[in-house]
């Protein structure tokens, strides 16, 4: 399931693997109870890919407040709409590039400990979350790849952490990295 403005790249990408992709629309008027109702009605749900970038917009205070809002009411509406009662997920969190605005670093950080701290509480429902932090140069191409390794078997191993992206693999970002604590 994809929320806020994910890449079509991320959405085809995730089709062509053979995952069925539903969209939830994340406007201003977003809550917590429609979210979990419309998850629990379209469930089974493996995923949750949140794009907080959308939501973010030119940063400062509202864009912060924003994105972390509209994220915690999706990760929450779906986790126990449809997630934790199949006893099983993943959860992606998409952070603002850090050039996106002011408190893009605000974001990234709040996203990536809502990551760590849900991967602690939520564990014993079996479901896993991660954060991506995309860099500049970061492409569509490469997240959806990243997503789609996140998302399948391979990548049921990673909790709690963060991949920071660079993007190209030619400058002086490095494509993945993985935070962990």
């Amino acid at each position: 399931m994809l929320a806020g403005d994910v890449p079509r790249a991320v959405g085809d990408a995730l089709g062509r693997l053979g995952a069925r992709v539903e969209e939830l629309e994340s406007g201003r008027d977003l809550d917590e109870a429609r979210v979990s109702s419309w998850a629990g009605a379209i469930a089974p749900l493996y995923a949750l890919v949140y794009d907080a970038r959308e939501a973010f917009g030119g940063g400062g205070q509202e864009g912060l407040r924003e994105c972390l809002e509209r994220g915690w009411v999706t990760v929450r509406g779906v986790a126990t709409g449809a997630l934790i009662p199949a006893g099983a997920g993943k959860v992606v969190l998409i952070a603002p590039q850090a050039d996106a605005g002011s408190l893009a670093a605000a974001a990234r950080d709040a996203l990536e400990n809502l990551a760590r701290t849900l991967s602690v509480e939520w564990a014993r429902y079996g479901v896993a979350t991660v954060a991506i932090a995309p860099g500049a140069s970061t492409t569509d191409d490469e997240l959806a790849e990243l997503v789609c390794f996140l998302v399948s078997p391979a990548g049921e191993y990673f909790t709690g952490c963060v991949f920071e992206l660079g993007g190209g693999g030619g400058g002086r970002e490095p494509n993945h990295l993985i935070r962990s604590s």
